[in-house]
């Protein structure tokens, strides 16, 4: 049924997940206010996106408290204008994911990595909660590195780790106003995936029970099901999307 009312903001949302889950949310009839650093590329999503579904697109540097505050003073406006009412839900999909063995990374690499795929999220959250509507949900995009680690990923694990310890604090800061679950994906079929070493991704899906790569789809569903009343019982809760990549009890 159309969420017509409903209103979510997404950051990172010209990545490739981040453009599935706009979809996704669009398509249930949300109207949304889209975040990311290449405005252009938020731009063309925007216009492929149904009419009316885009309420604002705004430049946005996760890592940056000011812009999170700019993100905010943009939701505020639109609340005495075209909201009228809260946000009804918060992505935050913007991350940062980089190849890089210990030895390789440095003070700037492995705070880069903190301040995009931690701070960003906090900042997020942090600047958009006194705008959240009663019965709001907040859903944060984690990774099977946060649970598991990562060869050659040290900073984007250790952050995403931090990403799902953070997603607890808050499900139980923001009760019982708003939910806020986590999302893990595993082995996703994007440009990051495609670009690892073929032999070395092959091998990892083989070892699948799935024995494929997910679709940016598939998070997408997951995260529309954590926006919606269907999830109405759900907090701090991590859903893992990874084909069985990371079996845990």
């Amino acid at each position: 049924m159309p969420n017509a009312a409903l209103t979510a903001v997404i950051t990172g949302a010209a990545g490739e997940i981040g453009i599935a889950i706009a979809e996704r949310l669009a398509n249930a009839g949300y109207r949304l206010v889209l975040s990311d650093l290449d405005l252009s590329r938020l731009d063309t999503l925007a216009a492929d996106l149904p009419a009316h579904s885009v309420l604002a697109t705004q430049r946005h540097d996760v890592a940056s408290m000011a812009d999170a505050e700019a993100l905010a003073k943009t939701c505020a406006t639109l609340r005495t204008g075209t909201l009228r009412t809260g946000i009804d839900c918060v992505v935050c999909s913007a991350g940062l994911y980089e190849d890089l063995a210990i030895e390789e990374v440095g003070p700037e690499e492995w705070r880069r990595s903190m301040a995009v795929n931690l701070d960003g999220t906090f900042y997020t959250v942090q600047a958009l909660r006194p705008y959240l509507s009663e019965g709001s949900a907040v859903v944060n995009i984690a990774s099977v590195a946060g649970h598991r680690g990562s060869v050659s990923h040290t900073p984007y694990a250790a952050a995403k780790g931090g990403v799902l310890t953070l997603t607890r604090s808050l499900a139980q800061e923001l009760a019982p106003k708003t939910r806020v679950n986590a999302v893990s994906p595993g082995l996703i079929d994007t440009r990051m995936i495609q670009a690892l070493d073929a032999d070395k991704r092959n091998a990892m899906v083989a070892a699948m029970p799935l024995q494929r790569l997910g679709t940016a789809a598939e998070v997408a569903d997951v995260v529309v099901f954590l926006a919606s009343p269907a999830a109405g019982y759900i907090t701090g809760e991590t859903i893992h999307v990874n084909g069985g990549h990371y079996l845990h009890s």
